[in-house]
């Protein structure tokens, strides 16, 4: 890393330059350890102290001159946020913006208009491309899954519904705490009605499917992760957080089958499974892209988000064949920490391009959910405990995947 040139912004300038960077990186899905050591790199190549402390609703940033005498200059900004989601793109132009401010290729002033230059509304084509890939990710995951084509065609189109819901209540605040419950509600609605009006399904399968890109795998992972770093109190609200919106989307949907129960309307489910190899290959693809989309990645990036998220799933499916499911998921985890590690080291772009996407099929979001969903249904608590191991199990696998994947390929950039 170059050695820092001595800025020539004020101290209020440079704080709140740092605060603002800090903010965005929290809003566009950084975790806490990231986050904290990322600010404090900059922070240090800008001649400042910064003490960072992350959580998943909030910053505090305790900033000092080390230049002046101690306890002078003390400066701390507490700064309320709502949970962040997932920007490829941003989270990217901010590293970039980062980079440049720190070397000295771009003053302090423009660093900020950059930055705020990230905020224009999404495009109305970038709305739609994001409704049509919640329905894509749907039938792609109940192709993997090998559902039949009418499971797999009723996935989609709730998942294009879902994706619509998901753009109405973001743009309504005192819908946004429900939009879970009424994401679930759609789904076990919709399905529940095919099953009856059209023909039998895998339902509980169907709704999963769905319902995939609200589930809160990631989170859950993430959570794991903080707490193995020591983040403790991140760690603890993220996991939280994760669990709830589980239950919100199990509220959803058990409402909608105890709804057209008590109107006589009952479910017509089966199991199958029938689709030949190819279905799961072509599906692999469209999950992969459908992800690239959902993650908000350049199309530049489109080769890098969608090669890592095949060759997470191909890893963890092939060494699981051969040596256990866990064994094939840490594996794959440990691989693609230690690519985006490589990525951000010899790239000089952020290793999320490659970490996020390339564990994103991995996660235990819908094995939670349909732990949940079953113990609700049949009232077995052995069936829930079965469904809580099944989730310990892929999250202790990848969270030993990433900690021995940064343990192999450490990590030069904190992103």
């Amino acid at each position: 890393m170059d050695a820092p040139a001595r800025p020539l912004a004020s101290y209020a300038q440079r704080i709140a330059f740092v605060s603002e960077m800090a903010a965005r990186l929290h809003r566009y899905g950084t975790t806490a350890q990231r986050l904290e050591a990322a600010i404090t790199a900059l922070s240090q190549r800008l001649d400042l102290e910064c003490e960072a402390w992350s959580n998943p609703t909030g910053l505090i940033l305790s900033f000092s001159d080390p230049g002046k005498p101690l306890g002078s200059t003390d400066t701390t900004r507490v700064i309320r946020l709502a949970p962040g989601e997932n920007d490829l793109h941003k989270l990217c132009e901010a590293d970039r913006i980062a980079e440049a401010v720190a070397s000295g290729q771009m003053s302090i002033a423009q660093g900020h208009t950059a930055l705020r230059s990230l905020d224009r509304a999404p495009s109305t084509p970038s709305r739609v491309m994001q409704v049509l890939a919640f329905g894509l990710a749907a039938a792609a995951v109940a192709g993997l899954w090998r559902l039949p084509w009418l499971d797999i065609g009723t996935a989609g189109f709730i998942g294009v519904l879902i994706g619509v819901l998901d753009q109405y209540t973001g743009a309504r605040p005192g819908l946004k705490e429900a939009s879970e419950a009424l994401a679930g509600l759609l789904a076990g609605v919709l399905a529940t009605l095919a099953t009856v009006l059209i023909a039998p399904m895998n339902l509980n399968t169907v709704v999963i499917a769905s319902l995939v890109v609200l589930l809160p795998g990631m989170a859950i992972t993430n959570a794991m992760n903080e707490l193995s770093s020591q983040h403790w109190v991140s760690g603890t609200v993220r996991f939280a957080g994760a669990l709830t919106t589980v239950m919100k989307l199990t509220v959803g949907a058990m409402i909608a089958v105890q709804l057209l129960g008590i109107l006589g309307v009952e479910a017509q489910v089966r199991a199958s499974r029938p689709q030949p190899d190819w279905v799961e290959w072509a599906a692999i693809v469209l999950a992969a892209f459908s992800f690239a989309v959902l993650f908000k990645a350049r199309r530049r990036d489109y080769p890098w988000v969608m090669g890592a998220a095949v060759a997470g799933y191909l890893i963890a499916r092939y060494a699981g064949q051969a040596w256990g499911s866990p064994a094939g998921i840490f594996l794959s985890a440990l691989v693609l920490t230690a690519a985006g590690n490589g990525f951000g080291r010899w790239i000089q772009r952020p290793g999320a391009l490659i970490r996020l996407p390339g564990i994103i099929m991995l996660v235990p979001g819908s094995a939670s959910l349909r732990g949940l969903l079953t113990l609700v249904q049949q009232q077995d608590v052995d069936a829930g405990q079965s469904a809580l191991l099944v989730v310990t199990n892929i999250v202790l696998a990848l969270v030993a995947g990433l900690l021995f994947g940064n343990l192999l390929i450490p990590a030069r950039k904190n992103l």
